[in-house]
Formats: structure tokens, C-alpha cells, sequence
């Protein structure tokens, strides 16, 4: 199961757990009022089979995956790979996460501009709304493997920071400000 909790603002090396002192652990209903953020808890065992991913898929009209596994003996330059994905930065498209083995870190920024940092393991699909600064560290361990949903072929380009006159931004900032509301 996911958590989550407000980081601290040691630069030390980005994959330790980086709480506050004393920690600050949000619930996912606080995660997705704060931020957008969207969690659902698949079964990595059954997932293939119990229909639960596929009607996630269907409901929100993915229909472009993949899949990706990070570690040092998968990716060529890995410590500065990794560097890369810890930039911060934004997508026009919601960024989609099924970890089906492994753990790391999603980081996203609330309205008050802190950092949450979300801890992902096997079984936890997160959904990063377009335009919300965020970015991605593998945890210690040094591995994750999950999968990537699309709507329709895949647009995969971060746009770093600042890039608030983007019209996704906006449309993200005004989600923002009037709350999010789960659709029914």
C-alpha cells in the first residue's frame, strides 16, 4: 500500500525517505485533495486476469502500454539517468504508473509549493495529473519495474521548470484552486 508524507529539504542523496522531523504522513484522500494525485491498489498476482486493470484502462480510455524497468544493470548511465528523472519537471499528458516489481519514489509538489513524496511498491498505480510538477527516484533498492499507460501514442516529454505559462499548467493550477472532485 502506498504512503506518502511531506520531505524534508536535505539534499542529501535523493533515494533516502527524506522525512520531516517529525515525520508528516498524508492519507491518499489528503494526497489527491492536496494534489490530484489519483492511487488504486491492483493485485500484481491476478492483475492479468481479474479484470480490475483492464476496466481502469477502458474507463479512462488507455490504449497505448509498455513497460520499463530501472535498475544499474538495465540502463546505460544509470546514476546520471537517474539524476534526469529527479529534475523537476511537468508533462501535458497524465503521467501513469503500475509498479509490478521493485519500489521508488514519486515526488509532487501540493499548492503550497512542498514536496510530497510518494513511496511505490508492487501493486501501486498512481496517476500524475498533466501539468503538476513533479518528478522520480528509485528508492535504495535500485529497481522498479512497471508499467506505462497512454491515451492514444505516447507524447513523453518533460517540460522542467518554470513552465507555468503552458496552458496544461494553468488548467492544473485552476484544478488546483477549486479543489479536486473524484467523478462519481
Amino acid at each position: 500500500m502506498v504512503k506518502a508524507w511531506f520531505m524534508d529539504n536535505d539534499p542529501t542523496d535523493q533515494r533516502l525517505e527524506h522525512h520531516k522531523n517529525p515525520p508528516e504522513f498524508i492519507s491518499v484522500d489528503e494526497l489527491y485533495q492536496k494534489t490530484g494525485v489519483e492511487y488504486f491498489n491492483i493485485n500484481v498476482n491476478s492483475y492479468q486476469t481479474d479484470g480490475v486493470l483492464d476496466k481502469i484502462k477502458e474507463e479512462r480510455g488507455y490504449s497505448y502500454e509498455d513497460e520499463i524497468t530501472c535498475s544499474k544493470e538495465c540502463i546505460p548511465n544509470f546514476e546520471e539517468k537517474l539524476k534526469a528523472f529527479f529534475m523537476e519537471h511537468l508533462h501535458t499528458d497524465e503521467e501513469i504508473r503500475f509498479v509490478v516489481e521493485g519500489s521508488g519514489y514519486f515526488d509532487v509538489r501540493d499548492g503550497s509549493d512542498q514536496w510530497i513524496r510518494i513511496a511505490v511498491s508492487a501493486g501501486d498505480m498512481i496517476i500524475i495529473p498533466s501539468g503538476i510538477y513533479h518528478r522520480f527516484t528509485l528508492d535504495t533498492n535500485n529497481f522498479i519495474r512497471a508499467k506505462r499507460f497512454f491515451v492514444g501514442e505516447p507524447v513523453w516529454l518533460p517540460y522542467n521548470r518554470p513552465a507555468d505559462d503552458m496552458p496544461c499548467r494553468k488548467e492544473y493550477v485552476e484544478k488546483l484552486q477549486k479543489g479536486f472532485v473524484t467523478a462519481a
